[in-house]
C-alpha cells in the first residue's frame, strides 16, 4: 500500500499575547466550546479579521475609490469608459 504523501513541515514563530480576564475567560470557553487549542482558535482569529478587513477591497473597487479625488462627473454613468480610462491615465502620471 503506498504511503501518503509527507506535508512540509511549517515552520511557526512563537507569538506571546497578553490577555485580560474577559478575553482569556472567552478564550478558555472556546477552547473547551470547541476542542481547538488556544493556538488554533488565535490562528483562525486572526485569519477572520483579516478576511474583514479585505472585504470589499477588490482591484477595481480600489480604483474607483483611489482615483478620483474630485468625485466622479454626472455622466459617468453614460461615459464610464472615457471617464475610467481618462482618471486611470491621470491616476499614472500623478504616481510618478
Amino acid at each position: 500500500m503506498p504511503k501518503p504523501p509527507r506535508r512540509a513541515p511549517s515552520v511557526r514563530e512563537p507569538v506571546q499575547v497578553y490577555l485580560g480576564a474577559d478575553d482569556s475567560a472567552l478564550l478558555n470557553r472556546l477552547t473547551a466550546d470547541t476542542g481547538l487549542s488556544k493556538a488554533e482558535i488565535l490562528r483562525r482569529g486572526v485569519r477572520s479579521f483579516a478576511r474583514e478587513q479585505t472585504a470589499g477591497t477588490g482591484p477595481m473597487l480600489r480604483f474607483v475609490t483611489e482615483s478620483s479625488p474630485d468625485g466622479w462627473p454626472n455622466a459617468v454613468a453614460e461615459d464610464h469608459d472615457a471617464i475610467l480610462a481618462d482618471e486611470h491615465r491621470g491616476a499614472r502620471k500623478r504616481r510618478k
